[in-house]
């Protein structure tokens, strides 16, 4: 599967090698242009390749993996209509993100009671949106090895279709995603401040 990263920060760099490692092919972009991420994509190595924000829309699976402020400017002129978005932001007010209870609490204040993933909705109008690879920080998870344990990244989304390929395209991985129903329960559930963020949780058995 084709994978289009908005965003060249530590998920991009993170969860794409995990896709890279399995097989998948990524296309990453940024606000600055594809000449300024070739030492990023050769770093992440065979598979890996810059383009456009409007390119890198038009793959498969589009996964927003930018900076909470710069979120409005990297959805923007974009027709969201029917393509499938993974929301992988955390709504820090900060440009560094500040992870203390005390940025925690001012970044969901300013949200003023709304829920991050409906605002990134409103946004990217009529995307096939699903809220993943959020809750938990990346360097938890670059173990890329055979071995590596079976992290659970929660998942929540309301077009059934779009969370499933998400799902699938996780596990592909062989990271394990948990689905946390439609998105307004599960986002309350896995966004920055929720009960469910900030886990280290691995699987080991799964009853059938």
């Amino acid at each position: 599967m084709n994978i289009g990263f908005i965003g060249a920060g530590n998920v991009t760099r993170t969860f794409g090698r995990h896709l890279l490692t399995a097989g998948h092919t990524i296309v990453v972009s940024n606000s600055r242009g594809p000449a300024t991420l070739a030492d990023y994509v050769a770093d992440l190595g065979p598979g890996a390749v810059a383009r456009t924000r409007e390119q890198a829309a038009e793959c498969d699976i589009v996964i927003l993996a930018t900076n909470w402020l710069n979120v409005p400017e990297a959805l923007k002129g974009i027709d969201w209509r029917g393509r499938i978005l993974i929301d992988a932001t955390n709504a820090h007010i900060d440009p560094v993100p500040d992870i203390s209870l005390a940025g925690v609490t001012r970044s969901r204040a300013a949200l003023k009671g709304r829920r991050s993933s409906e605002m990134v909705a409103e946004m990217a109008a009529g995307a096939r949106l699903v809220k993943s690879i959020s809750n938990m920080p990346m360097h938890w998870i670059q173990d890329f090895s055979p071995n590596k344990p079976r992290t659970v990244i929660f998942t929540s989304g309301d077009d059934g279709e779009a969370k499933q390929l998400v799902i699938e395209l996780i596990n592909s991985t062989g990271l394990v995603a948990i689905d946390l129903g439609p998105l307004a329960m599960g986002d309350a559930m896995h966004d920055v401040g929720g009960p469910l963020s900030g886990l280290d949780l691995h699987l080991i058995h799964r009853l059938r």
